[in-house]
């Protein structure tokens, strides 16, 4: 950009980064969204993969012949003929049997978390959660004045050793939070093995289990593993959205719960936003009845595996020799653990003055650790920008590593690059 110069961009990008605290993850976006950087930082759906002109027609189509309702207050439960939607979009992932009764919707699956944290926790209870776990989640519970315990995870997701232990270590604590299909931020996906052995351990403790599942569709190679909630009914709150397979800004997600609590849940909704938008569950009622969703599904997976695999390839020929990183086999995200001693929070304004935006690892620990790590997305810039990303960012990493080993790092410094599946498929420590 003509008369702005590298140090302008350091000053101006640096100051904003350094002081980031309570609100690391939007000061980031802020900058993160300028066109002249790179972002691997957020988490948005490729929208524009979307026929728009189709969805815009569908939208007039709902003002000009629904808009009396649906420009109308509505329930606070949600349309019945969405929440019937939703048990059949559910009953492809094998969730089957639910009844309508006992769905809520809610605004995007935030406002379902939102909802079971006000109905479960109090001040000082506690939350077990995978660590690293989702940033959204934490500030949940954060608002809750509950406290987070890490579980440990590795490539097969959350350990059930560990949580053994976490639960013997937490008697009392409230439930246990886990993303397991294709997890934000590590992009790692429970086995079905493990699937069933948290369910057990969750079942013998009396624990329950609140699973969040919003990728769960997003699967690049082959069907997901079925749902926690599809092989226990009891104990088992499953959350979802349509922000990730349709639209986020419609702001439409939804909770199961168990018939027992449904009702509280609904309240609780009435008394937090009166009742979600009668215009956008229409417009997702719409496209879910009227338009090939399914076949978008599909389209968002092919774009997503190739968007994966670009950035995968990127990782494996420029980043420097002791990066390792996740390999997802679907969603929007691989987590990357940084060469020892370099931190993904301290590296930032560095980063941003190159013009490229992470999320540092410390923004998905309640307790602040995940400085050796960062998440990286995938799913919003095209193949040949993913590449360009990931390039400023090995350059800045080079450029940590060399000051370190100048200025005291014990590590050596290699120009050597991680190359071939070995090291795609490894997992960070923070994971083991």
């Amino acid at each position: 950009m003509t008369g702005t110069t590298q140090d302008d961009y350091t000053d101006r990008y640096a100051r904003r980064v350094r002081g980031m605290t309570t609100s690391e993850i939007r000061a980031l976006f802020a900058v993160a969204s300028r066109p002249e950087v790179v972002s691997l930082a957020g988490g948005s759906p490729y929208i524009a993969a979307l026929p728009l002109d189709a969805v815009g027609e569908m939208l007039n189509r709902l003002g000009s012949e629904q808009g009396a309702t649906s420009l109308q207050y509505g329930i606070g439960q949600g349309t019945i003929e969405l929440r019937e939607q939703i048990c059949e979009v559910m009953s492809l992932s094998g969730i089957t049997g639910a009844s309508p009764d006992d769905v809520v919707v809610t605004v995007g699956g935030q406002q379902a978390l939102d909802l079971l944290a006000r109905l479960f926790l109090d001040p000082g209870d506690v939350v077990l959660a995978e660590g690293p776990t989702y940033v959204g989640a934490l500030g949940v519970f954060q608002a809750a004045q509950a406290q987070v315990r890490h579980v440990a995870m590795d490539a097969d997701g959350l350990i059930p050793a560990a949580l053994q232990e976490a639960i013997a270590a937490n008697p009392r604590a409230k439930f246990l939070y886990t993303i397991p299909t294709f997890q934000n931020p590590a992009g790692v996906t429970l086995s079905d093995a493990r699937r069933e052995e948290v369910l057990d351990i969750c079942e013998r403790a009396g624990l329950l289990v609140v699973e969040d599942d919003p990728y769960g569709m997003l699967s690049f190679e082959g069907d997901a593993p079925r749902p926690l909630r599809a092989r226990r009914r009891e104990g088992v709150f499953y959350c979802s959205t349509f922000s990730k397979t349709f639209a986020p800004g419609l702001r439409v997600g939804w909770v199961l719960a168990p018939h027992a609590v449904r009702e509280k849940l609904v309240m609780m909704s009435e008394a937090n936003v009166l009742c979600p938008s009668a215009f956008a569950q229409g417009a997702v009622t719409q496209y879910l009845t009227t338009m090939p969703w399914r076949e978008q599904v599909k389209v968002y997976r092919e774009i997503y595996r190739e968007r994966r695999d670009a950035l995968l390839s990127a990782l494996t020929d420029l980043m420097p020799a002791g990066t390792t990183w996740t390999r997802p086999a679907g969603g929007l995200f691989v987590w990357a653990t940084l060469p020892e001693g370099l931190d993904s929070k301290a590296m930032m304004p560095r980063a941003i003055a190159a013009r490229v935006a992470y999320v540092p690892g410390t923004g998905f620990y309640a307790d602040g650790t995940g400085r050796g790590n960062m998440r990286l997305n995938f799913s919003f810039s095209a193949p040949e920008r993913l590449r360009e990303g990931v390039r400023r960012l090995s350059g800045v990493m080079e450029q940590e590593l060399a000051t370190r080993a100048v200025f005291g790092g014990s590590a050596a410094i290699s120009s050597q690059r991680r190359r071939g599946p070995a090291a795609a498929d490894t997992p960070g420590p923070d994971l083991a």
